[in-house]
Order: C-alpha cells, then sequence, then structure tokens
C-alpha cells in the first residue's frame, strides 16, 4: 500500500512538473514579440522619438497592428508607421467590439470601475483644473467647453476651424501628449500660449512654439486628468453639464449641442435661499 502511494504521489510531481513546464512555455510563446511586430515597433520608435511606444501586436485584420502608447491605444499598418488609426476596431460580421476587450483586459477590474464612476458622475466643465487649459474666449463667453487636444493628433486639427468658427464661447484646450509631449511643452511655454496654439492649429505656423523650453507646465498633470476621466482619443469635449463628444464633428452639430446642454440648464430649478 505504501509503495503504491509513493509511485501515485511522483506520477503526481512528474505530471505537475510537465505541466508547468508547458503552460511557461505556452506563456513565452504568447510574450514573445514575432519578428514583423519587433521591426514595426522599431520603426514607430524611430519615425516618433518622442512618444513612448510600449507593445505592438498583430490583429485579426491582415496587415493591421495594434499599437500601445502606455494606456492610449492606435492601430498602424505595417508597410507605413506614418499614419494612425485611433478608435475601435469592430468585426461587423459578428457584431463583436475587438479594441473593448483589450483595454479592458490591460486596465483590468479598476479600469472598468472607473469607467463606470466617470459615466454615472460626469465631470462639468467649471469642475476641471482650468488652470491647466488653454483658455479662448469669443464674444460674451458665456458658452463653456473644454477640450482635451494634441497638437499633433489630424482630427484635433480638423476640429480646430470649426471651434474657430463659434462665437460668445470659452474654450479650455487641454493639450495632452498621447502622441509625444514636446510640440505640447512648446505651445504652453510660448510668450503666448493661445495665439501660438491658433496659429499651429488653423495655419501649421510653428514660428510662434518654444521648443526645448524649460518652462513650468501642466502636459504631465493634463496626461493624468485624461486618465482619470477615461479619455482614450482626442478630440474629447466636454460640455457644461458634463456630457462628452469623441472625435471630430462639424460646427453644426456643436451649435446643436450647445443649445442642448443650454436648455437643460435653463430646465434646472433656480435655488433660492430660505430667509427665516
Amino acid at each position: 500500500m505504501m509503495a503504491t502511494t509513493e509511485s501515485a504521489r511522483r506520477s503526481h510531481r512528474f505530471a505537475s512538473t510537465v505541466l508547468c513546464g508547458v503552460l511557461a512555455a505556452a506563456a513565452a510563446t504568447a510574450q514573445a514579440a514575432s519578428p514583423d511586430e519587433t521591426r514595426l515597433l522599431a520603426a514607430l520608435r524611430k519615425a516618433h522619438p518622442g512618444t513612448e511606444f510600449t507593445e505592438v501586436s498583430r490583429t485579426e485584420v491582415s496587415g493591421l497592428y495594434e499599437v500601445w502608447m502606455n494606456a492610449n491605444v492606435a492601430y498602424v499598418a505595417s508597410a507605413n508607421p506614418r499614419y494612425f488609426v485611433f478608435g475601435r476596431l469592430f468585426d461587423t460580421q459578428v457584431m463583436r467590439d475587438i479594441t473593448g476587450p483589450r483595454i479592458a483586459q490591460r486596465g483590468g477590474q479598476d479600469a472598468r470601475a472607473q469607467a463606470e464612476a466617470v459615466s454615472a458622475a460626469p465631470v462639468p466643465v467649471d469642475q476641471l483644473p482650468l488652470a491647466d487649459a488653454i483658455k479662448t474666449v469669443r464674444g460674451n463667453g458665456q458658452r463653456k467647453l473644454a477640450v482635451f487636444s494634441d497638437p499633433n493628433c489630424v482630427y484635433c486639427k480638423q476640429l480646430e476651424p470649426e471651434l474657430a468658427g463659434l462665437d460668445n464661447v470659452t474654450i479650455y484646450t487641454f493639450l495632452v501628449p498621447f502622441q509625444g509631449e514636446a510640440r505640447p511643452v512648446a505651445i504652453w511655454c510660448a510668450a503666448d500660449r493661445e495665439r501660438a496654439w491658433r496659429q499651429w492649429m488653423l495655419q501649421a505656423d510653428a514660428s510662434l512654439l518654444q521648443p526645448g523650453a524649460q518652462c513650468e507646465h501642466p502636459i504631465a498633470r493634463n496626461l493624468e486628468l485624461a486618465r482619470r476621466l477615461r479619455v482614450q482619443g482626442t478630440p474629447t469635449m466636454i460640455w457644461g453639464d458634463g456630457s462628452r463628444t469623441d472625435g471630430y464633428v462639424g460646427r453644426s452639430v456643436l451649435e446643436a449641442r450647445f443649445a442642448e446642454v443650454g436648455k437643460v440648464a435653463v430646465a434646472q430649478p433656480v435655488k433660492t435661499e430660505k430667509r427665516p
């Protein structure tokens, strides 16, 4: 009976050892980057030295790779690392969001909890750290909007002419370094940062920027704020009631949202102070 028991124990230990080896090998294989992924990662780092690329992995779409820049994800074609696609990859045949589970996987339960908390408790413009934003006022400035924007972002540059056409607004632009912090810092450190921002975004004029400047700037704080608010890409707009709009929209949509937010504000009861 003792020999049989000892033999069983030895068999169990051997099986466990083999299983652990198999699992370890599988994990190493899953984590090891392919030659194509390694080459693309090197090409991205060379082409965009101001951006911290942390991971590249092949997607289900031939020639398309998932690229992580810390907590931010984009998609890049292996043939040309110049162009980035920000947003969700969606399989329409089976109606499956491919990007969402990857974001949740990297962020874990905390990320999902934070996202739910943000959606349940929106943060209005007035509650944001507005001193860390570029302030632009036109007309009476009554309508307020906060924009998380990256000066290297193509869609942000498309949005700026639409914003520039709005009147009676105060726009707070939070510079975020999703694609590198050199240019956001150079804009913030300019003698007239609002004008430097406007000329760069509307005219591609970098003459007012201060590259290599060492001024006190909020770029790191803005990045942390974006992460806390689960801002996944730029541009992201936050309205007076805390609702948000992701991505580029035209002027008619901006005006419609201002009107909608204004109606909600008017409909809210005005609190009056009770006198004894």
